[in-house]
């Protein structure tokens, strides 16, 4: 039978907690375990611990775990802006320690467990999290506690803290005569950085924990980050380029090290990155489009041409499959398809003061900001700077090395995910000063906003110098990282319109003054579909498109590298029966890779005689164009995956595409996780993960059904990786 809750009594069991650094004995006394169905005698205020203690993991948190038996108190009830306090009965102090596990934020006297002891604070402790990222894991925290021997003493649990980690986990509150050990503690080690790299060794499985790179002299890191570092078996390596510090020595520190762990003992230098699979063949790597080495990918960010190289970055966590961390990862190319990755172009706490999140590139060919220090045009880089706001860093030597600008934030207010565009003045506008007249122009960031009044919006903000900022106007109904971009209609440099869109990529058409954005119509048309988003397009194309590349939100299991992106996309404006429209078509630049097309001479296709390509591959560019007459449907089948043209609904695949003068275009090209589907030339487009994935596709079939169809063009082209030497 187990007492209240609130009651003192005698906990009767020799436990032993297996990997928590802490053994509980018969004479340890129980102050809560939250075990009970509601708090017993605690005095509950506010609304950030719930009704009763909670079962785990509450709604919208990451896994929570670490506490004994089924419950806990957690103050995320309610999210992180909930408050509240948690205070217990009163007891009496009679053991030398008071042990509890303790989790959540890093918020002193915010988000805190104290002893009180005549009202006031005598102890207090706070979980680790202290930064985005992190951990929900509980571990074992201590109160030396014999000084107040016989004293009247009450827990109070306190969350009055907002925002990111504003809240606190707390279970098992005992007295005892032995001090309980956290499962894991600080260490480091010195490492010479002889080497071109830093390998760390990771796992799949397991709670991040802090590590910093700091060098010898130095009191801020180099490198500040969560890893899921590897304690046993290691499922794949990652790595940092430290070349830029040869012949320095570095501290690598873990803040919470289980005792019997390996990983920061194999933490090593060396000239060559570790692969425990064949880099890029590993078997969901994309063979048709970039992909990132190691760890997760999100938003495409900073792409920009600048004298024969497409810069290519995005948001990265080098460390885990897990968002986190928030580097900027950087590519490079001369053609769009094949594709070198380089160091990270940004990383979080010393190239930033807090994460680097989503932003873009841009050349400062007029160098109006005065960075320029030799020959070469400074590259731009705008992005969120986590908690400071949107800041500006600029590279002389063609994005090889950053330099965080002095004038950060150069914007300050509630939103992210800046576009930088220079504007050129045309016929009919009005300068904004003489300095902008005599440039010719000016810059203007398009930026997601969170403005009182109007909501969610695209702020638009202008400069002369990309160090002091103007805003000028909002757009409304917008959604993080938005686009803006002008584009000629049908070719017609005499007709032109602005587009805007935001990361779901439903796009206006409109006209934009260098100041605000004037849609033509009302809405928002859609040309992308399926898993797509927080798209961006590349910065001074050469060759003056508009190419675009979107975060494809699929999950890669048990690689070493997660989620994917777009193949590139080239964006036209049509005049169509139904207005002005985007189009977005795979980039001319991808057919090099295309193979000889598998034969066929058929004319027709029907219900009884399907025309089928045996395959054993995975790499296809499939180009469909039928006329259905009287046919219902129009069926292409590849391992296991279709795309099916409903002719009565006009729907392709669900997105709506009228047939053109009678006939049937789409396009369709696999890659080992994944395919894309252009209908329409290019009137819409959608990304979608592969069932099979990373398996041969053992046929590629094009049927009807309900009648005889014509084929115009049916052409299967196998196609070569752009990872192949």
């Amino acid at each position: 039978m187990r007492c209240p809750a609130t009651r003192l009594f005698c906990f009767a069991l020799f436990v032993s907690l297996a990997g928590l650094g802490a053994t509980l004995h018969a004479a340890d006394v129980l102050i809560a375990d939250f075990e009970g169905p509601n708090y017993g005698g605690w005095q509950v205020e506010g609304e950030a611990f719930g009704s009763g203690p909670a079962r785990g993991t509450l709604p919208n948190q990451m896994k929570v775990d670490g506490f004994r038996g089924q419950g806990l108190v957690n103050s995320f009830a309610g999210g992180d802006d909930s408050t509240g306090t948690l205070t217990s009965p009163p007891f009496t102090i009679e053991k030398p320690f008071i042990n509890f596990l303790v989790g959540g934020g890093m918020r002193p006297g915010q988000a805190c467990i104290n002893l009180l002891v005549g009202g006031k604070v005598a102890r207090t402790a706070t979980g680790p999290n202290d930064r985005p990222g992190g951990s929900e894991r509980l571990d074992w925290a201590s109160w030396d506690v014999k000084e107040l021997n016989g004293k009247q003493a009450r827990i109070q649990i306190v969350d009055q803290a907002t925002g990111g980690w504003g809240h606190i986990n707390v279970d098992h509150i005992v007295q005892s005569d032995k001090q309980a050990r956290a499962a894991a503690a600080e260490r480091s080690r010195q490492i010479a950085l002889d080497k071109q790299y830093l390998l760390f060794p990771i796992t799949n499985h397991g709670p991040p924990c802090r590590m910093s790179v700091t060098l010898e002299g130095e009191t801020e890191p180099l490198f500040a980050f969560d890893i899921n570092l590897a304690h046993g078996e290691v499922d794949w390596w990652t790595h940092l380029d430290v070349s830029r510090w040869a012949g320095r020595t570095a501290t690598v520190h873990v803040n919470k090290l289980p005792a019997e762990s390996q990983g920061l003992a194999r933490v090593e230098a060396s000239d060559e990155i570790r692969s425990i699979r064949p880099l890029y063949d590993e078997k969901l790597r994309p063979q048709l489009r970039f992909s990132q080495m190691r760890g997760w990918n999100n938003d495409p960010n900073g792409m920009v041409y600048y004298d024969g190289e497409y810069h290519f970055c995005w948001q990265s966590n080098p460390f885990g499959r897990a968002w986190a961390n928030m580097f900027w990862g950087h590519a490079v190319s001369t053609d769009l398809v094949h594709w070198k990755q380089r160091p990270y172009a940004l990383y979080p706490f010393t190239m930033a003061r807090d994460k680097c999140f989503s932003g873009s590139g841009h050349v400062d060919v007029k160098d109006t900001a005065g960075w320029q220090t030799g020959d070469e045009k400074v590259l731009i880089a705008a992005f969120t700077d986590t908690g400071a706001g949107e800041a500006i860093a600029y590279s002389n030597d063609r994005g090889r090395t950053w330099t965080y600008a002095e004038e950060n934030p150069v914007i300050k207010h509630n939103g992210r995910d800046p576009k930088l565009v220079w504007y050129e003045y045309g016929q009919g506008d009005t300068p904004i000063s003489d300095e902008a007249k005599q440039l010719g122009g000016h810059w203007v960031i398009a930026v997601y906003s969170e403005t009182q009044g109007i909501g969610r919006n695209i702020a638009f903000h202008t400069s002369t110098d990309l160090k002091q900022w103007t805003l000028r106007s909002h757009l409304p109904g917008y959604f993080e990282c938005p686009e803006l971009f002008e584009l000629s209609v049908d070719g017609d440099e005499n007709n032109r319109r602005w587009v805007v869109f935001a990361a779901d990529a439903k796009y206006a058409v409109g006209r934009f003054d260098g100041k605000t954005f004037t849609p033509d119509h009302e809405g928002k048309h859609q040309v992308h579909w399926g898993p797509y988003y927080a798209s961006q397009c590349f910065s001074r194309d050469p060759k003056g498109r508009v190419i675009q590349v979107g975060w494809a939100r699929l999950n890669m299991p048990d690689m070493p590298f997660n989620q994917a992106f777009s193949l590139p996309t080239r964006l036209t404006l049509n005049d169509t029966a139904d207005g002005i429209r985007m189009f977005a078509r795979p980039i001319k630049e991808l057919e090099v890779l295309r193979q000889e097309p598998l034969p066929t001479d058929a004319k027709t296709v029907s219900p009884e005689q399907p025309i089928r390509f045996a395959t054993d591959g995975q790499l296809y560019d499939i180009v469909v164009d039928v006329e259905p007459g009287d046919a219902r449907e129009v069926i292409l089948r590849f391992g296991g995956n279709q795309v099916r043209y409903d002719v009565a609904g006009g729907k392709l695949d669900e997105m709506p595409l009228k047939l053109d003068d009678g006939r049937l275009r789409f396009r369709v090209i696999t890659d080992r996780p994944m395919y894309e589907v252009c209908g329409g030339e290019g009137a819409v487009y959608k990304t979608s993960g592969r069932k099979g994935a990373g398996e041969p596709i053992d046929a590629i079939e094009l049927s009807v059904g309900g009648r005889e169809a014509t084929i115009h063009e049916l052409n299967v082209y196998p196609m070569r990786s752009i990872w192949e030497k």
